[in-house]
């Protein structure tokens, strides 16, 4: 390393332990961050539950599907991307996880995947997408 590699490294230090980083968090946005949210991975079914207000009424939609992309991390500004075919046509929905009219998420099925984004299946027709389910391990008790 020469010298200007070394004044630069050390530059990047020094503004990097000014800033708050990227991976900090404020306490703002701690707090506006939900507690009660379980694994989402791409290959889930899941229902999310999403409060809509008409007029003065206020209703929950829920929306099924299956997970196809998780971005942006855990922090504030995470999202996922959910699919779903309503009469035989594909629909998909971005929810930010973290917004305040998302009531809750619920996973239904847990699918085997290999690819941390599922685009793929966006090209394929009904017995082509499917996956490959990933059933719960039943605990054995030896008497």
């Amino acid at each position: 390393m020469n010298k200007l590699d070394l004044f630069n490294k050390k530059q990047l230090k020094a503004a990097y332990a000014k800033s708050s980083g990227p991976l900090r968090q404020s306490s703002s946005e701690a707090s506006e961050l939900k507690k009660d949210i379980s694994e989402i991975r791409p290959g889930y079914t899941i229902q999310v539950h999403q409060k809509i207000k008409e007029k003065d009424k206020q209703r929950i939609q829920i929306f099924e599907g299956l997970v196809i992309a998780c971005k942006h991390g855990k922090g504030i500004n995470a999202t996922i991307t959910v699919r779903r075919t309503s009469q035989g046509i594909g629909v998909e929905r971005i929810f930010p996880i973290h917004a305040p009219f998302i009531e809750k998420i619920e996973v239904i099925k847990k699918h085997k995947v290999r690819r941390a984004k599922l685009y793929y299946i966006r090209h394929k027709s009904a017995k082509q997408a499917r996956l490959k389910e990933i059933v719960p391990q039943r605990k054995v008790v030896k008497k």
